[in-house]
């Protein structure tokens, strides 16, 4: 990999891992638009370990609250103070991490094609539009109870596809289930965490069996720059939402996933 491809690549990562757009569409798109050869998986895991840093820095006062309660709810048998959101996060991993250890070489294969990910870009976006229009919702991220839990858990299962994007998805459901725009997207981004966690420890597994030799220069420049991008787009988005709403994305979406049809189509 050349420098353009690292720095290229490092900051797309860290932008769309968190915005309801896809990052493993355009992580799979810019590669082949360029004609670059696959970044490969150890550059994957280099910068998806620079979003969860950013991701974990970002809400690490939350974390270690409900890290703390989590562990009191566990000794007294009942909820305790931020453990209620905690044991959210928890619960509403397990469909995505049962999905993809069951599907995961289908969509490594059969799943990776510049059209999969052009319809699937392009039904999700009208659907995160009308759960934000119809949404308006007051609701915080700690008022989760266990159904809208299962309701946000499946629903980003459905982000296995790529081109649906785990953000976006998991943001509609909440949107859905009644959260404000912020809450939906602050539990959408806690959530992130837990399923960054297990896909890259299934990469890195991977990457250990290989035999394929590791450019550490590359990955911890890809690390370090998808992190602070990462971080940055956290800020700024969340900053931004209540105001500009879901429109400028579901817009992004529909054009992006509209050229890619008439390219690869």
């Amino acid at each position: 990999m050349d420098l353009i491809q690292i720095i290229a690549l490092a900051i797309l990562q860290g932008l769309t891992e968190f915005l309801p757009i896809s990052s493993s569409a355009h992580l799979i798109l810019l590669p082949q638009m360029e004609g670059w050869a696959d970044q490969g998986l150890a550059f994957d895991v280099a910068v998806h370990v620079g979003t969860l840093a950013a991701v974990v820095w970002y809400f690490r006062r939350d974390l270690l609250l409900m890290t703390r309660d989590w562990g009191r709810s566990l000794a007294t048998r009942q909820m305790v103070g931020e453990s209620r959101l905690a044991w959210a996060v928890l619960f509403g991993t397990i469909p995505v991490g049962l999905a993809g250890l069951l599907f995961k070489g289908v969509i490594e294969t059969e799943l990776r094609s510049p059209l999969v990910l052009a319809w699937a870009t392009v039904i999700f976006a009208p659907l995160l539009w009308w759960a934000d229009v119809r949404g308006r919702g007051t609701r915080s991220e700690h008022a989760i109870g266990w159904k809208d839990v299962l309701v946000i858990g499946v629903a980003q299962a459905l982000a296995l596809i790529p081109g649906t994007s785990r953000s976006g998805i998991t943001m509609t459901a909440g949107l859905m289930l009644g959260l404000s725009r912020s809450a939906a997207a602050r539990f959408s981004f806690l959530l992130s965490i837990p399923v960054i966690v297990l896909a890259g420890g299934l990469n890195i597994i991977d990457l250990v069996r290989g035999e394929a030799l590791v450019d550490w220069t590359s990955l911890l420049l890809g690390s370090v720059l998808s992190g602070l991008a990462a971080y940055l787009c956290i800020h700024v988005f969340l900053r931004l939402l209540e105001r500009i709403g879901m429109l400028p994305f579901v817009i992004y979406r529909l054009l992006l996933g509209a050229g890619l049809l008439y390219l690869y189509s």
